[in-house]
């Protein structure tokens, strides 16, 4: 895992498929076990099916944030495409980092984000269940 593939229109910065930043570590975490941290900055991938709709986010209560996803009470993308499954995740230690992570993550072309959530959970499974 974790290749280089520098774009020339975004600079040597942008990386595929992980940066570095203030990352503790991606899932599963052995270290970390369940959530329940309180505030832990994280960005994540929700997909509507494997190899279907993406959506990229940050927040600092992943297990709250998601719930709020599967349960349509946030408003827009992901509850107007149903967009609920939690496919890939990363935490971090800082929220800058989570947000500078999420904001390379969305310029990433689709194939390379499919790539990473291949990369660590190639059956597509929910990943809620191992965070609660």
């Amino acid at each position: 895992m974790g290749h280089y593939s520098g774009d020339p229109k975004l600079g040597d910065s942008f990386f595929r498929p992980s940066l570095k930043l203030d990352c503790l570590c991606l899932f599963p975490c052995p270290e970390v076990g369940k959530l329940g941290l309180g505030i832990q900055p994280a960005v994540y991938i929700l997909a509507g099916k494997r190899n279907g709709t993406l959506y990229v986010g940050v927040t600092s209560d992943l297990v709250k944030r998601v719930w709020q996803h599967k349960g349509n009470l946030v408003q827009g993308y992901t509850k107007r495409y149903a967009v609920h499954l939690l496919v890939w995740y990363e935490l971090h230690t800082t929220m800058e980092s989570a947000i500078t992570r999420e904001k390379l993550l969305k310029k990433w072309k689709r194939r390379w984000k499919l790539e990473l959530i291949e990369s660590l959970n190639p059956d597509w499974h929910d990943l809620y269940d191992s965070i609660v």
